[in-house]
C-alpha cells in the first residue's frame, strides 16, 4: 500500500487546527518541500492558549499564592523560610524578566505533564516554568540570596538544567529525594541479600532508580555451610528484585526501576543472558529489570586468541583471597586463579560468550556493559569501581556493609548517590561568564548532596557523606555542532570536543577546590587520590587542551571559554594538593530524556536519533519534536546517528571520556542490516578506543515494503 505524498495544511485551516494538529504539521514537507517549524512553535503558543491558561490557578499575586500553597501543604514552609520575602519576590520578577518561551510543543507539554506542581486532584497547575525554576533556586540556595540568582540565570537561559528528580521535588511539600539514582553493592549472605531488597523498595518509593551488584552472589550449585549443590545463583535475587521495583514508586509519579551488574567471569554469566531472551521461560525471564555486565580486558585478550574463559566461583574467591569477587581484578589475578585447584571454575569459549552477548543485545537492546580494567585505570579515588547505574555513566568506588546477627549493621559500608544536572553545551558556549556558570552548576549540585540525607538506607546516607560526589553532565552537542555548521565526527567536532571538555574539567576542578576552601576540608579519602598525590594532573599535556582548528579557534575566541595553560594546569595541581577539592567526582554524562526536551537540547553527547523525533506521550499519543537549532538551511548537518556510524559516535566520545572522572552513558545506533558480528566489532572498537561504558544497543526500524510514506519528515507506521 502507498500511502501517497502527505502535503501540509493551507493556512486558513492551519489557523483553525488545536495545538496537537499543529505539532503535527512539523513532521510533513510544505508546498516547498521545506520543515515546518513555524507550526510547532504555533503549537507552543496554542498549548497555552488553548489548555495551559484556562487551567492554572490564577492569583492576585505572588504573597496570594504563597499564603496558599504553604498553607495547603503544596510548598515546604522551611525552604520559603530561610528568605525574606522581599527577596523571594525580587527573584521571581527576576525570572519572569527573562521573557522566556517554550521554543517547542513537546518542550512545553513535557513541562506541564511531568514537572509543574499541580493540584492534589492532578487537574489545574500551580506553576509555571518560571516560579519551578524559583522553587528550585530556593532550596537549592538554601537562604544564600547570591547562589539563587545566579541559578536562576543559569536555569532560565538555559544553561544550566538540574536533573528530574531536583527539577520535579524542589521546594515542595509532598516530594520524592531530589537525587536521581542510586548504586547498592550486595555481599554473599542472606543478610546482604535481604538489606538489598530492603533498601530497594525504600528508594524506590523516593524516586530514584536503584542499580546493585551481583558479582559477590555465589553461582547456582555452590555449597551453603558446606553443603553441596545448595545454593540457587542470582536469577531468583534478581527475580526479587524485580518484583520490588514494580510494587514501589514515588507517589505514582515515578515507576520504580532497577538494573543489576555481573561480572563476565561469573559462573551464572550465560543464564544471566538467557533471561532477556525473547523465548526464556516465564520462571527465569526478567521483563523489567536493566542488566550490565562488568568486563574485563583479560575477557578480550581470550577472545582475541580464541581461548576458553574461565568462570570462577564466588565463594571460593572470596575464601582464598579475603576480598569479595567484585573488588579482584580479574585480569591481574586471571592466571594464578585459573591454576588454583581450590577454586572451582568451569570454562566456555570466550568469542562464543561475545557472540551471546551481541545476540541478546539484538533481541533486547541489553545487557550495558563496563570495561573494567579501562574504568579502573581512569579512576582517581582509592579502592575499585566495580558497577554502574541505570543508565551507565555513573563509576564510583563503594565499600562493603557487614551486619550482626540481629541484622544491624557491625560495619556500615559506603554506597553511591547520583546527584546529576547537566550544561546545554550550546547555551553554556553563549554564557557571559562560562567559569561562573561551572561554579554555579557545581554549587547547585553540591547542595543536592548536602540535602540529601536517606536515613533508612544507612549506606547510602554514609556514601554521600563521606564523598560529596556530583556528576555534572552536557547534553545538546550535535545541537550546537549543527548550529555552527560542524559535522558530528568530523575534525572540527571532535577537537572542539576536546577544547570543550577540557575547559570544563578546569572549571569543575576550580570550582570544587573553592568550596574545599570555604568549608575547610575536602571528601573523605581525599590524601589517598590522585588528586592529593598529582599523579591525576599530570595524566594531561596542557598542550592538548586548546582548539587546533581554524573554525573552533574562532568559536572560542568568541565566547567567554577558557582552556588553561601550562602555568595554569600547574598552578591548579598546586593548589588542590594544598587544600584539596571537596566533591570525590565531579563529572557524569547521562543520557539526559525528559530534560533535554524542556530545555531544547539533544539529547547527552550522542548524535539525533531523527530530524524530526517522534515520541508517545500518554493520552494525546504521538507528538514530534524537530532537533533543537535545525532549521531549512542547516539540515546536512544534522545527519542521524545511523548515518552517522558508530565509529564516530565512539570517536567523539572517546575524546570527551578523558576529561571526565565518572563515566558517559553512550548509546550504540546500528542500521536494520546489523549483524550480531557487527555490534561485536563496535564493542571491540569501544574497548580499543578506551571507552568506560555502553549503554543500550538501538536498531533502527524500517517500515514493511510498499508502506513508505511520502512527504513525511521522520515516518513511523
Amino acid at each position: 500500500m502507498n500511502v501517497g505524498r502527505l502535503v501540509a495544511e493551507p493556512a486558513s485551516i492551519a489557523e483553525q487546527l488545536d495545538y496537537h494538529a499543529l505539532n503535527a504539521l512539523l513532521n510533513l514537507y510544505d508546498a516547498e518541500g521545506k520543515i515546518q517549524f513555524d507550526k510547532d512553535r504555533e503549537a507552543a503558543n496554542q498549548f497555552f492558549l488553548q489548555h495551559v491558561n484556562q487551567n492554572t490557578v490564577f492569583f492576585h499575586d505572588l504573597e496570594e499564592k504563597f499564603d496558599y500553597l504553604i498553607k495547603n501543604k503544596y510548598y515546604d514552609p522551611e525552604v520559603v523560610g530561610k528568605y525574606e520575602f522581599d527577596f523571594i519576590k525580587s527573584l521571581f520578577k527576576q525570572a519572569y524578566a527573562h521573557k522566556f518561551r517554550f521554543p517547542t510543543f513537546l518542550g512545553a507539554y513535557k513541562y506541564y505533564t511531568s514537572y509543574t506542581l499541580k493540584t492534589f486532584d492532578g487537574r489545574r497547575y500551580l506553576e509555571r516554568f518560571e516560579d519551578r525554576v524559583c522553587m528550585v533556586a530556593l532550596t537549592l540556595a538554601a537562604g544564600d540570596q547570591k547562589l539563587a540568582s545566579n541559578l536562576v540565570d543559569e536555569i532560565m537561559t538555559g544553561r544550566f538544567q538540574p536533573a528530574t528528580p531536583t527539577f520535579l521535588n524542589c521546594g515542595k511539600a509532598q516530594r520524592g529525594e531530589p537525587v536521581s539514582c542510586f548504586l547498592l553493592r550486595i555481599e554473599d549472605n542472606m543478610e546482604s541479600i535481604g538489606r538489598a531488597i530492603n533498601s530497594a523498595l525504600q528508594l524506590s518509593k523516593r524516586g530514584g532508580g536503584v542499580a546493585l551488584l551481583l558479582s559477590n552472589l555465589r553461582e547456582a550449585g555452590a555449597p551453603i555451610k558446606h553443603i553441596e549443590n545448595q545454593s540457587s545463583g542470582v536469577i531468583p535475587v534478581m527475580k526479587l528484585l524485580e518484583d520490588s521495583f514494580s510494587y514501589a514508586n514515588q507517589l505514582g509519579a515515578r515507576q520504580g526501576a532497577g538494573a543489576v551488574y555481573l561480572n563476565a567471569h561469573h559462573p551464572d554469566i550465560l543464564s544471566f543472558l538467557d533471561t532477556k531472551r525473547e523465548n526464556a521461560d516465564e520462571k527465569v525471564r526478567i521483563k523489567t529489570l536493566s542488566l550490565g555486565v562488568v568486563i574485563p580486558d583479560i575477557t578480550f585478550e581470550l577472545a582475541k586468541r580464541n581461548e576458553d574463559m574461565y568462570l570462577f566461583s564466588p565463594y571460593d574467591v572470596e575464601r582464598i583471597y579475603g576480598v569479595p569477587f567484585a573488588d579482584l581484578s580479574v585480569t591481574e589475578h586471571y592466571e594464578e586463579m585459573v591454576e588454583d585447584p581450590r577454586i572451582k571454575k568451569k570454562k566456555i569459549n570466550a568469542r562464543e560468550f561475545f557472540q551471546t552477548l551481541a545476540e541478546i543485545q539484538f533481541e533486547s537492546g541489553y545487557p550495558y556493559i563496563m570495561f573494567e580494567d579501562t574504568v579502573n585505570k581512569a579512576n582517581p579515588i582509592a579502592g575499585r569501581v566495580n558497577m554502574s547505574n541505570l543508565c551507565s555513566e555513573i563509576l564510583q568506588v563503594n565499600t562493603p556493609s557487614t551486619y550482626n546477627d540481629d541484622l544491624s549493621y557491625s560495619r556500615v559500608g559506603e554506597d553511591i548517590s547520583c546527584n546529576l544536572g547537566s550544561l546545554n553545551i550550546a547555551m553554556t558556549m553563549d554564557s557571559p561568564d562560562f567559569g561562573n556558570t561551572i561554579e554555579t552548576a557545581i554549587r547547585g549540585l553540591t547542595a543536592v548532596s548536602e540535602q540529601t540525607s536517606i536515613d533508612s538506607v544507612p549506606s547510602i546516607r554514609k556514601g554521600n557523606e563521606a564523598a560529596h560526589a556530583i556528576g555534572l553532565g552536557q547534553m545538546n552537542l550535535h545541537g550546537f555542532l549543527g548550529r555552527e555548521h560542524i559535522h558530528y565526527g568530523s575534525e572540527e567536532g571532535l577537537d572542539f570536543t576536546n577544547a570543550y571538555f577540557a575547559a570544563v574539567l578546569y572549571q569543575c576542578l576550580r570550582a570544587s577546590h573553592k568550596l574545599a576552601v570555604e568549608r575547610g576540608h575536602a571528601f573523605e579519602g581525599f590524601a589517598d587520590s590522585d588528586y592529593a598525590s598529582g599523579a591525576y594532573f599530570d595524566r594531561f599535556d596542557p598542550a592538548e587542551f586548546a582548539p587546533k582548528t581554524e573554525r573552533v579557534k574562532e568559536l572560542f575566541a568568541a565566547s567567554s571559554i577558557h582552556t588553561p595553560s601550562a602555568e595554569e594546569w600547574e598552578q591548579l595541581k598546586k593548589d588542590v594538593q594544598a587544600d584539596g577539592i571537596f566533591n570525590r567526582y565531579l563529572q557524569a554524562v547521562p543520557p539526559t530524556g525528559s530534560i533535554s526536551y524542556i530545555n531544547n537540547s539533544t539529547s547527552s553527547i550522542h548524535p539525533i536519533a531523527s530530524k524530526i523525533e517522534i515520541r508517545k506521550e500518554g493520552k494525546i499519543g504521538r507528538v514530534y519534536y524537530p532537533a533543537p537549532h535545525m532549521d531549512n538551511e542547516n539540515l546536512e548537518y544534522y545527519k542521524d546517528a545511523y548515518e552517522i556510524g558508530y565509529e564516530k559516535v565512539i570517536d567523539t566520545y572517546a575524546v570527551a571520556t578523558k576529561y571526565v572522572d565518572q563515566g558517559l552513558s553512550l548509546t550504540l545506533f546500528f542500521k536494520d542490516t546489523v549483524t550480531t558480528r557487527d555490534i561485536n566489532r563496535a564493542q571491540i572498537y569501544a574497548w580499543r578506543k578506551g571507552i568506560k561504558t555502553l549503554y543500550y544497543i538501538r536498531l533502527r526500524q524500517v517500515a514493511l515494503e510498499g508502506t513508505e510514506i511520502e512527504g513525511c519528515v521522520s515516518c513511523m507506521l
